[in-house]
Order: C-alpha cells, then structure tokens, then sequence
C-alpha cells in the first residue's frame, strides 16, 4: 500500500476513533464527574498503550522523544481543560467550532513552514475540511456573545501544539512517546482532583464507558501518529481533526439526535475534502 494512502486511511482511522471516544465520553460525564472521566480514561489508555509496546517490544526511544511526548501530553491536557471550561462558560457554536478548526491549521501551517507547501489540490481539501469541521462543529444560535473565545483560542493551541509536538516525538517510536505523552495529561488531571477535594470517582455503572473512551482516545493517538510516520504531517492533523462528524453520526445513530442543515453540509464538505486530499 503506497504511503500517501496508508496515511489517509490512517487518519481516518484517527477521526473515527477521537469521535467515538468523545461520543462514549460525553455519554460518561452525564453519569459521573467530568474530571472523573478525564482520569479513568486517561488511565486506561496509559495502560494500553504500555502493553502494547511491551507486547511489540518496541525499543525505548531517546531523551528528545520523550521530552517532544512530554510536552505535547502537557499542551493536549491544557487544551482539553481549556475546552471544557470554554464550553461551560461560553457559547458552544463559537467554542467548539473555533478550537477545532485552530487545532487543525496549526500543524498545517507547520508542516508548509517544515516540509512545504502541497499540491493545490491538497490545499483546496484541507481548505474544504476546515470549512466542514466548522459547520460540523457548530451547535445551537451563534449569538453575538464572545463568552469562552479566549479560552477557545487556548484549547485550539493546546491541540494543535499537541499535534504538532506528537509529531516529533513520534519521529523517536510509536507507543512509547504516547505513554509518555498520557502519562503526563494524566498527571496534571490527578493533580486537578487532588487540589479540588471533592468526590471525582465515576459510578460502577459509568465505568465501562469510561473505559471505552479511554480505549478509543488511546486508540485515535496511536492512528495519528502512525498516520504523521506514513505521511506528511498536514495530511493526518486535517484528517484526524475530522472528529467531530463521527460523533455527530454517532449521536444521530444511537441516540436520535437531528442532525441540522449546517452540520449535513459539513459532512459533505468533509466527504469532499478526503477525496481532494487523497487525490
């Protein structure tokens, strides 16, 4: 399979399993404490992806990987916290749409600074999907309120950084660099509980679909960074950070929820573009 394609797929594979995590993670914090949720997932994934490197038998990799993985866990935990204090005190049709759509152009700004510009009709795709990632990620009337912009503008750096950051730290291995890189998100999310003092541990009947959120966060990383080894880096961050149409089609699957006209399009935009930038 030619790498160019195996990126694609790989990507792909990144969004699907990023919207399936957030889908089963929004269904959790409805059940138990949202830092609960960022813990116990958090934790589930450092354990998959330390035996899956043990079961591999990948190699340690060098200092400058784990220090790359590192920061990049640090930059994803401020973005996420950033995130869901932005959509607590904000307007969620500027909130979500505004970090999404930033934490897609930063690795594609970086990539044409690091490995130049792509072909035009990559950059008509990538320039289409972040159009289809924002209509998708709107919800609810616009407004004129700015509430939660700052912190948007935050979430969206802290998940491009991460982006571009595992990018690198990836250039070390695989499944290391991600422990690495979860390990320390979960650190700071343990240390969030520890100051807060108060009761974070989700209920025993949340806890399988906090796991499998973990699982599937877990699982969304692991494919973008296999994704940046196959390809170029603009190529898997526009991919991946299609998330937000599978957990759009996931809620109206399961949960019946209506998908409006903007989102529809979106999707369509967002069809279009992976046939732009696979091209």
């Amino acid at each position: 399979m030619p790498s160019s394609v195996a990126a694609v797929l790989l990507g792909l594979g990144s969004a699907a399993s990023w919207g399936s995590g957030d889908f089963t993670g929004g269904l959790a914090s409805k059940r138990s404490p949202v830092l609960g949720v960022l813990v116990v997932g958090q934790a589930t994934g450092v354990t998959l992806i330390v035996a899956t490197a043990l079961l591999l038998g990948e190699p340690s990799p060098a200092r400058a990987a784990v220090a790359w993985a590192v920061a990049g866990g640090a930059a994803g935990a401020v973005g996420l916290a950033a995130l869901y204090r932005g959509l607590a005190v904000g307007r969620m049709a500027v909130v979500a749409p505004v970090s999404a759509v930033l934490s897609a152009a930063i690795p594609v700004v970086w990539s044409a600074l690091a490995e130049g510009i792509p072909p035009g009709s990559k950059l008509a795709g990538f320039a289409l999907a972040l159009a289809g990632i924002w209509l998708v990620a709107r919800a609810g009337p616009p407004g004129e309120g700015r509430e939660g912009l700052a912190l948007a503008l935050l979430a969206g750096c802290g998940f491009g950084a991460f982006l571009v950051l595992m990018h690198h730290g990836a250039q070390g291995g695989t499944f290391w660099p991600l422990a690495a890189a979860r390990g320390t998100s979960l650190a700071m999310a343990l240390g969030a509980a520890t100051v807060r003092r108060r009761a974070w541990a989700p209920p025993r009947s949340a806890a399988p679909l906090v796991v499998l959120s973990g699982a599937l966060d877990a699982g969304g990383n692991a494919f973008f960074v296999l994704a940046t080894q196959a390809g170029r880096l603009d190529v898997a961050a526009v991919l991946s950070s299609m998330y937000p149409a599978s957990t759009v089609l996931l809620a109206a699957a399961v949960l019946r929820e209506r998908v409006s006209r903007p989102q529809g399009a979106g999707i369509l935009a967002v069809l279009g573009a992976i046939a732009l930038i696979a091209g």
